[in-house]
């Protein structure tokens, strides 16, 4: 047990806390909250000066969010060891918490606002820093801890810049990805860092946080590939929205943008990773910016545990959830499977709104009188009619007449005789323009007919029942697809162990020549975070790697695939991941039951405006006229002896261009495919858009489909 001498106090070291490149820190026997490290021994001459000039100072004493050097450690002669500093314990390094599947397994509780508080918390970290008056240098992922309740920490506080009594202390190290364009290419050991220096690096550690792991300079360039480095130096921020002329730099697929967040957040990352160091937002300039941010935050009404930025328009996390099947901050409650339902509630309520009528446009349409006679158009018609027959048979007439005076030209008095038979012919009104007329008064009925529903406030109610329609199907065939979700379930039973174990073995952490920080930050921006989001394809999208680079981490997973082994035996994750399962499903019945329930009210609260529809239709000017004008129509046909083409007329309602509320889903569970057998009448309308809706072949049989598909996804049974 190894003895070292703090002040006046000989002490043993207890357990190995941490071990890096520059030595080992221990926990203190006897001194709680206390560490202390001890360098090895071919940096002790060089970091002692620096580390009695901290101590000197004072600064531990200064602020509790940095882990400062306290007291000097000796051995018992005297010989510098190291340095005593608070002991961090209980705190993940920050890329543990913006690492989506990091912070699935290290902070399972947290959600956007853990997040954001987080980000609040590491610029208040830096903030101290400088007011001590060090600059940090090397502001990167490994230094910043956070704690579960996103308290903040900085670590190796002893490569802070430092001066006192005119000597100036330097950092000497960087990580490249954190380290400012103008800082590129030089040689860090004598460059003399500033603030401006760690406001680049604050600002790539916030933007981490608030996008999911993102890197700011991780993306594809118009041109050829270039590496992380050189597109920080040529300042080509991926996400930029008022320079991409200039960067000629766009995201990766599938992220956040920076125009869903308040303009205080964006401007500020838009000065971060402009063009100008000096414009660069301050400690104090990011503590204001997430402050809005934080007071700006929207709760999600399908999912509790979404809080997303209000500049978004709508829940972000739920979209990229629809999208790539990952769910950022799922909700964990949710894997409770004894939820309490009302099945027989449900049931009662489903027959009650299937049952539910609206009147037709029989119901609606009030009866025309009887018109007097014909129509003006008609008698016109009648009388230009008679007036042709009377002209053919005087020009027949004339032809005889010709035939008995002027024999010589017969061949003038035939061609006469013939042209008045044709002209008396012609004394028969002709059907078709009144049939005409007639389709074109049984279409302005139908728009009175619209007009009427609008104005009295259908189309909400039909909307509402369509909505109830679409989650009634789901609810039917809820049990069948949690039957078929746990088959799937336990027939990729060893995919699933296999892609948990690839899992636990992080690129961060991976040692491949070639494929350093900043490759493994672009990587991890690109989604490929553990070895089991290696693929071949996947890698060869990310800018920067070829087919050796790409070979290299795909013989990197396969090492690692190579040690795992199948457990047959059914152990605690398949307990966990059956009772996860269900319990997503249960939830998922039950915000069904509520939606079913909730509408029944909607609609029995609109049936006494439906019940008093006739009654209004009857004194409705407007559709009235209508009926008259297509009464007249077809009392002309009647008496033209001919047929009255059918009414089109029917009970039409589009609802409000807005989407259809959806039955809740449960994070990562697939929605159930509709029931089958359930009859349907006709063509039926998309819930979502109401376009017409075509019969399409699924895994599980046949459904109807939206005809706009793919710009419109909405389904029904």
């Amino acid at each position: 047990m190894q003895e070292i001498v703090i002040g006046k106090d000989r002490v043993s070291v207890a357990e190995l806390i941490g071990k890096g490149g520059e030595g080992e820190v221990y926990a203190i026997r006897g001194r709680s909250g206390l560490a202390v490290k001890i360098y090895s021994s071919s940096l002790r001459a060089e970091r002692e000066d620096k580390v009695r000039a901290m101590v000197s100072e004072g600064l531990a004493a200064k602020t509790d969010l940095v882990a400062y050097p306290g007291e000097v450690a000796t051995d018992i002669r005297g010989n510098f060891l190291g340095f005593v500093m608070r002991l961090v314990a209980g705190y993940r390094p920050l890329h543990e918490l913006y690492s989506p599947k990091s912070r699935k397994r290290h902070f399972p509780k947290s959600d956007f606002r853990f997040i954001v508080h987080a980000a609040l918390n590491v610029a208040r970290a830096v903030g101290k820093v400088h007011q001590t008056g060090c600059v940090i240098g090397d502001l990167n992922h490994s230094g910043v801890l956070v704690a579960q309740d996103a308290t903040v920490a900085l670590i190796d506080a002893d490569s802070f810049q430092f001066s006192l009594n005119g000597k100036s202390y330097p950092c000497v190290v960087g990580v490249p990805d954190f380290t400012p364009p103008e800082l590129h290419g030089k040689n860090l050991a004598s460059v003399q860092r500033t603030i401006e220096h760690d406001n680049f690096g604050l600002a790539v550690g916030i933007f981490h946080l608030l996008f999911m792991g993102r890197h700011p300079y991780a993306g594809r360039y118009k041109g050829p590939d270039i590496s992380m480095g050189e597109a920080i130096a040529q300042n080509r921020f991926a996400f930029s929205l008022t320079r991409q002329a200039a960067t000629q730099t766009s995201p990766p697929p599938g992220v956040l943008t920076l125009d869903m967040f308040p303009a205080a957040v964006s401007g500020a990352f838009e000065s971060a990773f402009g063009l100008a160091p000096a414009a660069r937002p301050g400690a104090l300039d990011w503590i204001h910016a997430l402050t809005t941010l934080e007071g700006s935050l929207n709760h999600c009404s399908r999912v509790k545990t979404h809080y997303y930025p209000s500049a978004a328009g709508g829940c972000v996390w739920c979209k990229l959830a629809a999208n790539s099947g990952f769910d950022m901050f799922p909700d964990l409650t949710a894997v409770e499977p004894n939820i309490p339902t009302d099945a027989r509630g449900t049931e009662q309520a489903i027959r009650e709104i299937l049952a539910f009528n609206f009147p037709t446009a029989a119901d609606l349409l009030p009866a025309a009188a009887t018109p007097r006679g014909a129509s003006n158009t008609l008698r016109e018609a009648r009388s230009g009619k008679r007036g042709r027959a009377l002209m053919g048979l005087l020009m027949m007439g004339g032809a005889v007449a010709g035939f008995i005076f002027a024999a010589p030209v017969w061949f003038v008095w035939i061609g006469l005789a013939i042209w008045g038979w044709i002209t008396f012919s012609d004394r028969e009104v002709e059907a078709g323009p009144f049939q005409r007329a007639f389709k074109d008064a049984d279409e302005r009925v139908q728009r009175e007919l619209n007009a009427f529903v609008q104005r009295n406030g259908i189309a909400e109610v039909v909307k509402v029942r369509e909505d109830l329609d679409a989650a009634i199907a789901v609810y039917k065939g809820h049990d069948d697809a949690l039957a078929r979700e746990l088959m799937v379930m336990n027939s990729n039973r060893e995919s699933r162990q296999r892609l948990a174990y690839l899992d636990g073995f992080p690129i961060r952490r991976a040692n491949i020549s070639g494929i350093g920080q900043a490759k493994q930050a672009t990587l991890i921006s690109f989604g490929i975070e553990t070895a089991a989001d290696v693929t071949q394809s996947a890698v060869l999208r990310v800018p920067g790697f070829g087919e050796v680079l790409t070979g290299k981490l795909v013989a990197w997973r396969r090492a690692h695939e190579s040690r795992f082994k199948y457990d047959r035996t059914p152990n605690a994750q398949d307990v966990a991941d059956e009772r996860a399962l269900r319990g997503r499903f249960a939830a998922e019945k039950a915000k069904l039951e509520s939606t079913i329930r909730n509408g029944l009210g909607t609609l029995r609260n609109a049936k006494a405006r439906l019940d008093a529809l006739p009654a209004k239709a009857r004194s409705d000017r407007d559709l009235i006229e209508a009926l008259a004008a297509r009464e007249q129509c077809a009392h002309d046909l009647h008496e033209l002896g001919a047929s009255v083409p059918a009414s089109a007329v029917a009970l039409t309602v589009t609802p409000p261009q807005r989407p259809a509320p959806q039955p809740p889903r449960a994070p990562n569970v697939t929605t159930p495919t509709p029931p089958h057998g359930i009859p349907t009448s006709g063509t039926p309308t998309c819930p979502r858009c109401s376009a017409p809706m075509r019969k399409r072949s699924g895994r599980y049989g046949q459904f109807w489909g939206c005809s706009r598909y793919p710009r419109c996804r909405g389904t029904r049974n």
